[in-house]
């Protein structure tokens, strides 16, 4: 919890490292994830680094895997991705072996690959082949037998006209370029060309890519040996196959009967060939998770290898890396086992080194705080050392939103939600699915839990359920008989005063709001009083707190002074406005009561914003008799009093930090005219006294000056804004409430209250009637209850909820100028599928 509260403390160390021992040493801090390096060759491009060859090499092998697992996947090939123990990175040595089986593997594959595309084209041209050769046979067949060119055919197989020879050109076209072939053939031999097609209707497979295609049969009869060469010229064109016919229908048919051998031949060497590529493939797939994480580990290795330098004699490697101080013993030990592994006998060592640079910011967080961490570090990563607002969050953030989310209903539905979650976290996250909507659903699973935990709470005490009150304990209000001595004069009125019962103040109803508020018709008006006094109230405790929480940072960075012109004016200033709001409250709700008469009873209880608005304007009311306009003797005099004290905070606010700032350099001043060893340089001349302040100290107390008016400014005007962005929680509680309820009345209950039987219906029937619409009614409302109340009003709290934390309670301490603390970590690298960037 210490860690949580604040981040933990870094220290620079430079590691020296003998170069036989680096890849190991370095292995090794990869595993433990404790270190973030710095790069201390800057000015050196990334092709002129010590270990740019060896990044090659991973580069080169990153490409041949990349490959690999592409076959892999275009067979379908199953690849075993949730490794429980993961290969940890090969040493120099084992690297060669790796390079040697990964370049193997991959010709293997590539060669069978080839082999494959070949014997698929051969397979496909002769299934082409075939296809031409049997539609060229239905073809010549349908001319014969309409004697539109038997005539031309003579004993000798030669096609003879009165003015030359016909001739014949066949082969196959892509389907969609068939009517364009068509018509570029009429036009190049202005009609004189007969074109005969045919649809093929097996689908045929591309040798490269696998993807299905479409062919047509075509037979183009012409006359001419220029026709030809035309002809040809567009068949290449139009990436059209041709193929050799034989005239004679003999011949024809023995040319069918060998193509159709050559077939069965080469698909039983299809078969064989792709028998045995699939057990290359499965071989691979075994190995393939392992040598792609090795890589990965090895080229993050040398990039980091590419971050140290070399001392002056070249013996040793030297590193900077922050990390942890309490992690500092684990990275002597990393020091130490890599220097064991390679047999060296001289030891790796560390140094801490002091530095003025701003550390990185490093919050231990676990799988339960990880999401609220995530929440805050999206405003931003919370400076070095200062206090981390997620500890808080994990309480204030889901129950700030069950204030606006408050129902018994959709908070247990959200509840049940995240809990399936949880209990299926090592399921999911073993499938570690790409949908973007589900991971941050399900990276927020914890927030979830919580948020609908607290929901079911807020709901209990609001007293809904699905827009409906739950009558637990029974009312703590009556009718008095007194009012109403027949009970046929409590039937015929529609409505009744109700007062407290007798032992309402000894026994209150024992949580939320009274079940019979369902059924007033002041509901609205007394639960919107009840909402708004409650957002009040919690948006003053949250950004007091937020403030106290500002003195944490002062005392730890020690500007103690801090807290006499900074914290104490702005805590003074909101406890006398607006904690002395939230008071007059609670005495509202403990002296006034509707069983005391005289200066207490209900009807003299005092407006409380009428009464802020007088103690700030300093006005005044005239109440009638017996009541009085203040609460309690000496109520006005606590109001003046108040009201002093904030006027008196405002110039201590705006003026404290300057003056303060002023005093302590004009006494450093009278420390140097004495003859102090340490002296500021200056452009300006300092006077025997002292009295003088030097040009550059000018400067600094104007933007001292000029910072604390802004920030007086904004912290006035924020008490008063911040304060009234609270009635979110009142606002929204109250319009889900509503929506709910109206859901409720719009599907539901117009089904129950709608008369059948005053239509002439039947009971039964109309039982029937109705229970089929309810059946129906209740699909609709509860579809119509997650999609907009759970889900859109829930991401509506979800947002003012960030908002309430990011801008009126973050902003009274919290700087956010600090940067992540991202170590060298395999698991991180791996988790991202990528190896880190090193630009």
């Amino acid at each position: 919890m210490g860690t949580m509260f604040r981040s933990e403390e870094m220290a620079l160390c430079q590691l020296y490292i003998q170069p036989e021992a680096v890849y190991l040493t370095v292995s090794e801090l990869g595993e433990a994830g404790i270190v973030q390096f710095r790069d201390l060759n800057e000015k050196v491009t990334h092709f002129q680094r010590r270990f740019v060859n060896e990044v090659r090499r991973c580069d080169d092998l990153e490409r041949k895997l990349r490959y690999i697992e592409a076959e892999v996947k275009k067979d379908e090939v199953p690849i075993v991705e949730d490794l429980k123990d993961l290969p940890r990175a090969p040493n120099p040595r084992q690297m060669i072996d790796l390079e040697a089986r990964v370049e193997k593997s991959e010709g293997d594959i590539r060669e069978l690959s080839q082999n494959a595309v070949n014997l698929k084209s051969d397979y496909l041209e002769l299934i082409e082949l075939r296809h031409v050769l049997e539609k060229n046979h239905v073809f010549f067949a349908e001319d014969e037998a309409n004697d539109s060119i038997r005539p031309l055919i003579s004993d000798e197989n030669q096609m003879q006209t009165s003015r030359g020879r016909l001739e014949f050109v066949a082969g196959v076209i892509s389907r969609e370029r068939m009517p364009a072939f068509e018509r570029m053939l009429w036009r190049i031999s202005r009609g004189n060309v007969f074109l005969r097609q045919a649809n093929l209707d097996e689908q045929l497979e591309d040798p490269t890519t696998g993807a299905a295609i479409y062919k047509t049969v075509f037979v183009a009869f012409f006359q001419g040996e220029e026709l030809k060469s035309r002809i040809k010229k567009v068949c290449i064109g139009f990436h059209a196959s041709l193929y050799p016919i034989p005239n004679s229908h003999a011949e024809r048919m023995e040319m069918v009967k060998g193509v159709r051998t050559r077939l069965e031949d080469l698909n039983l060497v299809l078969n064989q060939t792709n028998d045995h590529r699939q057990r290359v493939l499965r071989s691979v797939a075994k190995e393939l998770p392992l040598w792609t994480i090795m890589v990965h580990k090895m080229k993050a290795i040398y990039h980091t290898m590419n971050l140290f330098s070399i001392d002056i004699s070249k013996k040793c490697l030297i590193g900077e890396c922050w990390a942890p101080i309490s992690d500092l013993a684990a990275l002597q030990d990393c020091l130490t086992e890599g220097s064991r592994l390679c047999g060296n006998s001289i030891p790796s060592f560390l140094n801490v080194i002091e530095t003025n640079d701003n550390p990185p910011t490093f919050n231990r967080s676990t799988k339960y705080t990880r999401a609220f961490q995530i929440l805050i570090d999206s405003y931003g990563v919370s400076s070095y050392r200062e206090a981390n607002p997620a500890l808080y969050a994990i309480v204030t953030f889901p129950f700030l939103f069950a204030v606006m989310f408050g129902d018994v209903g959709h908070g247990l539905i959200m509840f049940l939600f995240g809990l399936y979650m949880v209990l299926q976290e090592k399921k999911f996250m073993a499938q570690k699915s790409s949908n973007e909507i589900w991971n941050i659903f399900f990276g927020g699973r914890y927030v979830i839990l919580l948020m609908g935990l607290y929901s079911v709470y807020t709901g209990f005490v609001y007293n809904d359920l699905f827009s409906k009150s739950m009558n637990i304990f029974g009312s703590s209000w009556e009718i008095r008989k007194v009012a109403f001595p027949k009970f046929s004069n409590v039937t015929e009125k529609k409505q009744h005063l109700l007062f407290p019962k007798k032992s309402y103040i000894d026994h209150p109803y024992p949580i939320g709001v009274d079940p019979v508020w369902a059924l007033a018709e002041n509901k609205i008006i007394f639960l919107n009083s009840f909402k708004m006094k409650l957002s009040i109230i919690f948006g003053v405790v949250h950004m007091i707190f937020g403030v106290c929480m500002s003195a944490v940072n002062m005392v730890h960075l020690r500007k103690y002074a801090s807290l006499f012109v900074e914290f104490l004016p702005q805590l003074l200033l909101l406890l006398v406005l607006f904690a002395y709001l939230a008071f007059l409250m609670f005495l509202k709700w403990v002296l006034y009561s509707g069983l005391i008469k005289g200066r207490y009873s209900e009807s003299c209880a005092p407006s409380i914003l009428i009464t802020f608005i007088n103690m700030m304007l300093f006005g005044s009311s005239d109440p009638e008799e017996p009541c009085e306009e203040f609460m309690f003797p000496g109520h006005a005099t606590m109001q003046l009093v108040f009201l002093g004290i904030a006027l008196v905070c405002i110039p201590v606010l705006l003026f404290g930090k300057p003056l303060h700032f002023l005093f302590t350099h004009r006494k450093k001043g009278v420390v140097h005219a004495n003859g102090s060893a340490s002296q500021n340089i200056s452009n300006g001349v300092a006077g025997p006294s002292g009295s003088k302040v030097s040009h550059e100290e000018h400067e600094e107390f104007g933007e001292v000056m000029i910072q604390q008016a802004i920030h007086t400014i904004e912290y006035v005007l924020s008490t008063i804004s911040h304060t009234a962005s609270y009635l979110r929680l009142w606002a929204l509680s109250l319009a889900h409430a509503q929506l709910s309820e109206v859901l409720w009345n719009m599907v539901m209950g117009k089904i129950l209250s709608f008369p059948l039987m005053t239509m002439g219906v039947e009971v039964e029937i109309e039982m029937a009637i109705k229970g089929v619409a309810m059946f129906l009614a209740f699909g609709a409302w509860s579809v119509f209850t997650l999609a907009i109340l759970v889900l859109m009003e829930g991401l509506s709290a979800f947002l003012h909820t960030l908002r309430l934390h990011w801008v009126e309670f973050m902003s009274k301490f919290y700087k956010g100028e600090g940067y992540l603390f991202q170590p060298y970590y395999f698991k991180t690298i791996l988790d991202s599928e990528d190896c880190p960037d090193q630009d």
